[in-house]
């Protein structure tokens, strides 16, 4: 089943084509990468799918319903979490924290007198999205005190926390280690469970182990698309990309 499509979908910066007239289709439950070499597309493509950008022409459609123009919160409430490659998280709250507070963001009223059951439940939750991403050790440490790789996780983390159907990975593993790299790697296979996932990433060993499907922008055009072995055998693509890698 279709979750997300673009139709036609055009973005100019002055005189630049960013994005030049994209149809994408993403099927429920894929893990689909967005790869390409630099200045071909990738990062405004995946601002464009969540509201962080809006096209100068065409539409993009989730789960049926056209968002395009919505607002990057709107877009987040219906279901589309977002991981960047800044790490985006409190330093000073605990990890614990930081996860409680971005399940409490999907609540549309706090209550000053909420019953502790209830608080209990946030904790419980939040303690179990720690557990998946490798951080239940560290739930009382400060985000400042963790490492680049545990900081990325917990960026991870808190885009689980609001719930989402499609989660969007900017370079989930820019700048780790291959230790670190090779962790999030087997988080990213374990969170796709029951879960669609697009991420723009450099880094072909992630690529190939983890996507169902693969695109490849240059220009802002889509010039190939398919499964990881079919891209690799991509004359095309090894011209533009894959050459040297």
């Amino acid at each position: 089943m279709e979750i997300l499509r673009t139709e036609s979908l055009i973005k100019n910066f002055g005189g630049l084509r960013a994005i030049d007239d994209v149809n994408f289709r993403l099927e429920e439950g894929q893990v689909r990468s967005i790869i390409g070499p630099n200045g071909a597309g990738k990062s405004t493509f995946f601002k464009l799918l969540c509201g962080e950008l809006h096209p100068d022409e065409g539409g993009i459609w989730f789960r049926g319903e056209n968002i395009t123009g919505l607002p990057q919160y709107a877009i987040s409430h219906l279901g589309v979490s977002v991981a960047y490659q800044l790490t985006n998280v409190f330093p000073k709250l605990t990890t614990l924290e930081n996860i409680r507070v971005a399940m409490q963001s999907r609540r549309t009223t706090y209550n000053f007198w909420s019953a502790k059951e209830a608080l209990r439940g946030l904790r419980e939750k939040s303690e179990s999205i720690l557990g998946t991403v490798d951080l239940a050790s560290k739930k009382d440490e400060r985000a400042c005190n963790l490492s680049h790789g545990e900081q990325r996780h917990l960026e991870i983390g808190i885009a689980l926390a609001t719930d989402p159907v499609l989660l969007l990975l900017d370079e989930p593993t820019a700048g780790m280690s291959p230790e670190d790299t090779e962790r999030t790697i087997q988080l990213i296979q374990s969170i796709a469970k029951g879960r669609t996932i697009v991420l723009v990433e450099h880094k072909m060993k992630v690529i190939m182990k983890i996507s169902d499907r693969i695109t490849v922008l240059h220009y802002g055009s889509i010039i190939a698309e398919g499964k990881p072995d079919e891209i690799q055998a991509n004359e095309r693509v090894q011209e533009v990309y894959l050459k040297g890698r």
